[in-house]
């Protein structure tokens, strides 16, 4: 595997701290002396972790432990999942991500098993970076681990892809995890469905409601407008007009309000946003669309006994020539 580097604040500092090199030494001392050290001196170390060379005793003394273990006290077994969950926090926490990687390897000299949780630990600091190389590492190693995806991982890498407005990236992993079989929660349609909307793809708007509709039967808000605006993209507003009250049917009392804030930022602020993702030749034609069948499906709201009032005031897209 190619190596991939993720430079860090941590990787400028080229001291261990003060307390992490005194509990490496002594646990040093300790195997050197044939003693294995007190696991609370490996679980101090690693909460004390606060810098990249502190990340490298670390690794330095469980390739240690792991090979006294193993020598000594003929242990073979890794070292339990909790720890290694703590490792990866360790190494998210000082930027360490080199070093994060390698807690996702099955094959390791650290004694240090892979989980799923551990590589979602990872993700969501790539979320909280809005780090979609770090992302892609940490899948990649994931695949080439043969480890099992999980639903929870669709949930962080859906909302990494979305942040990060990449709509290859999703397209791309969103195959990978159906492919897998895995069964997505509902909040992974609710971030594909409205991906595929922003950008103005209905036929991939159909496909994933295809996807949605076998596992989670009740339409989200998110879910159930991205089929009003594949509608719209298709000139379909009645079409568009009776989702519309479907969801508005099924929306509680206390949360029908929802619905309609919703439609108003279909109005004010859709168009503009699928119109400018478009090719420059199809943009009029599409605003042009748009601004005839948007006030067609508030009628046909109307028509069907739905009344709610919504301004078509900002109907007017606004977008930067490419």
């Amino acid at each position: 595997m190619a190596a991939t580097h993720f430079s860090t604040e941590a990787s400028d500092i080229d001291q261990p701290t003060e307390a992490v090199e005194e509990l490496y030494q002594k646990m040093l001392k300790s195997v050197e002396a044939e003693t294995m050290p007190p696991n609370a001196w490996l679980w101090s170390l690693i909460s004390s972790c606060s810098n990249n060379e502190d990340i490298k005793l670390l690794f330095q003394i469980l390739q240690k432990l792991r090979v006294f273990r193993l020598s000594n006290l003929r242990i073979d077994a890794n070292f339990n999942d909790h720890l290694c969950m703590k490792v990866a926090e360790a190494c998210a926490r000082v930027g360490a991500l080199d070093y994060g990687l390698k807690v996702l390897w099955k094959h390791n000299i650290y004694g240090i098993t892979p989980t799923i949780g551990s590589a979602h630990y990872l993700l969501k600091h790539a979320k909280e970076k809005n780090d979609t190389k770090l992302m892609g590492s940490i899948m990649l190693v994931l695949q080439r681990n043969s480890m099992q995806l999980q639903p929870g991982t669709a949930d962080i890498v859906f909302s990494i892809c979305y942040n990060a407005d990449r709509w290859d990236l999703l397209s791309k992993y969103a195959r990978r995890f159906v492919k897998s079989g895995v069964k997505l929660h509902g909040t992974a349609f609710d971030i594909w469905m409205d991906f595929a909307a922003k950008v103005g793809d209905s036929q991939s708007i159909w496909n994933i409601n295809g996807l949605r509709g076998k596992s989670v039967k009740r339409y989200s808000r998110a879910t159930g407008f991205a089929c009003v605006k594949g509608f719209l993209l298709e000139r379909k507003p009645e079409s568009a007009a009776a989702m519309i009250k479907l969801l508005h049917k099924h929306t509680p009392d206390e949360k029908k309000q929802l619905v309609k804030d919703e439609l108003q930022k279909l109005v004010a602020d859709w168009p503009t946003e699928v119109i400018k993702r478009q090719k420059k030749d199809d943009r009029k034609a599409l605003e042009e669309a748009l601004i005839t069948d948007i006030p067609r499906m508030i009628s046909s709201m109307g028509k069907s006994g739905l009344d709610i009032s919504v301004s078509l005031d900002k109907l007017n897209p606004q977008f930067e020539a490419a």
